[in-house]
């Protein structure tokens, strides 16, 4: 009885469950309490009902189920419904997913149902019965979004962040906030890659150009050392969550909208395709699928030079990274299902991302040797006996040391972690409470733009470097941080990752690194 008072007072506001309410009775095992309403749902371990003091939430292992609606404690089947990105959804998930019933000694039979809907059928052969179905709906981020505010999915694959109205309206539907660390993670990394043909002269343009072109303030290749012909811009559809990601990241914050000519496409692969046989033509690809275009570098005035490489985008130094998250609503999914979404964050998981042509979460270790891009670009842009004393400081310190590829970036205007960053949070927590890192020297250092003086960025940068520490310490509460020498520097202005001359690029710049030894 004590049993099933504690569930009832700890009872949830919602939780996963297909089935259709019909009425049961729950009794503890003493008899002493009985419970009566409809059935909202169950999910291999809890009961989620609507009774006349309000939706609740009772262990099932506590109480008897009486009544034509209790389900089977024995044959329940685990279900999770996956809606959004195509990109995601159409190579990635299923890929892991089949990983993931491999592991467990599980069958995974896919079941196609439309052009953008399949089911997969998981089954336990030893106990010949089936035990989960993950149904999916692949097509835009935006329709998953749509799809979970209206009770049809269980999560969400998105190629973008949340935006404020959905996460409000998520909020106000009892879904709790998606933006919280529990709510949402990242599953891999994806880059957004300017493509031309490989006719096409250019071969760099600069953020701000980019900017230009897809604004439709830019419309001729002339001015940037190309024929005199029109620019054609090809992007994916409205809905896509990579063109959503352009207009978020690269245009809202100097106040843009697409504009020009433009020309959409049903898939990465179609715009590859499509740019390569256009001489005037110009997409931003999908890292992933960059078919048999020719991808620019990434100039700037500042002289900055970048490339879309994978240790650029695993880093985030590749200006134009895209997160690939994944965000679930604040009620309990089925033990099956919480199990696959632990598997997406495992070693064997990080192989099959990177086997699906994307970049993988896994922390590497990087040698100062290998920042030849960014110490080129911060060598051009020290300035005077000042800055290139900075830059000497933080070889100095940097030297004996390896940066891992994890780093933390801020909100626009905010002290707040973006939402990648605050998934790294947990990634790095993680590792700490495994001891992955005991007996080392980590180092959170921090970077800031170049505007005002040099005094005030450089005491930004090692606040939020010490904000950043704490957030990881705070996260890895199983951790014993004794066995870890963990330390904060900051080098302010000294490697900037893009040109101060643009809104994105300071933002950008302000960075916390991790760097160990």
């Amino acid at each position: 009885m004590t049993g099933l008072r504690a569930a009832v007072l700890a009872a949830l506001c919602v939780l996963a469950g297909g089935a259709s309410a019909q009425d049961i009775m729950l009794r503890s095992r003493d008899g002493g309490i009985e419970i009566t309403g409809d059935l909202l749902g169950f999910d291999g371990e809890f009961y989620r009902m609507m009774t006349r003091f309000g939706e609740l939430t009772v262990d099932a292992s506590g109480v008897l189920c009486d009544g034509v609606g209790c389900p089977s404690l024995t044959d329940f089947v685990a279900e999770m419904r996956v809606s959004g990105s195509s990109s995601i959804g159409s190579v990635l998930m299923p890929a892991l997913l089949e990983a993931f019933a491999q592991r467990d000694g599980l069958t995974a039979t896919r079941e196609t149902s439309g052009a953008d809907r399949f089911t997969y059928v998981l089954r336990d052969p030893e106990k010949d019965r089936i035990v989960g179905r993950f149904d999916f709906r692949v097509g835009s981020t935006d329709a998953g979004f749509a799809e979970l505010l209206a009770d049809e999915a269980d999560v969400v694959m998105a190629l973008r962040e949340i935006r404020p109205e959905e996460r409000r309206a998520a909020q106000a539907g009892g879904l709790g906030d998606l933006t919280d660390h529990n709510r949402s993670r990242v599953l891999a990394l994806d880059a957004l890659i300017p493509v031309v043909s490989p006719g096409n002269p250019v071969n760099s343009l600069s953020l701000s150009d980019l900017a230009a072109m897809l604004s439709g303030k830019l419309t001729n290749w002339q001015a940037l050392g190309g024929p005199d012909a029109p620019v054609v811009l090809h992007l994916r559809g409205e809905d896509s969550g990579l063109t959503q990601s352009i207009e978020d990241r690269l245009l809202r914050p100097s106040q843009l909208t697409l504009g020009g000519e433009i020309v959409r496409h049903d898939s990465n692969a179609a715009l590859a395709a499509a740019v390569t046989n256009d001489p005037f033509g110009l997409g931003l690809a999908s890292a992933s699928e960059p078919g048999n275009s020719k991808a620019l570098y990434l100039s700037g005035s500042c002289g900055f030079h970048l490339r879309g490489q994978r240790a650029a985008i695993k880093t985030e130094d590749y200006p134009l990274t895209a997160p690939m998250f994944l965000y679930m609503p604040a009620r309990r999914l089925p033990a099956l299902a919480r199990e696959f979404l632990t598997f997406t964050r495992s070693a064997p998981a990080q192989i099959v991302i990177r086997r699906a042509g994307f970049v993988d979460q896994s922390p590497e270790e990087l040698p100062l040797s290998q920042q030849g891009d960014r110490l080129a670009n911060a060598v051009s842009v020290a300035d005077g006996p000042e800055g290139l004393a900075g830059l000497k400081r933080m070889v100095g310190v940097l030297s004996p040391m390896r940066r891992l590829t994890t780093s933390f970036r801020f909100e626009p205007g905010s002290v707040r972690l973006d939402a990648q960053s605050r998934s790294n949070v947990q990634q790095l927590a993680r590792s700490l409470e495994l001891g992955e890192y005991d007996g080392r020297r980590l180092m959170f250092v921090g970077f800031s733009d170049g505007q005002g003086p040099a005094s005030s960025n450089l005491d930004i940068a090692s606040k939020r470097a010490q904000a950043v520490r704490l957030a990881v310490e705070a996260a890895a509460e199983a951790a014993d941080l004794s066995r870890i020498d963990i330390a904060t520097e900051a080098f302010g202005e000294a490697m900037p990752m893009a040109c101060d001359d643009t809104v994105w690029g300071r933002q950008v710049n302000r960075r916390v690194e991790v760097w160990l030894r």
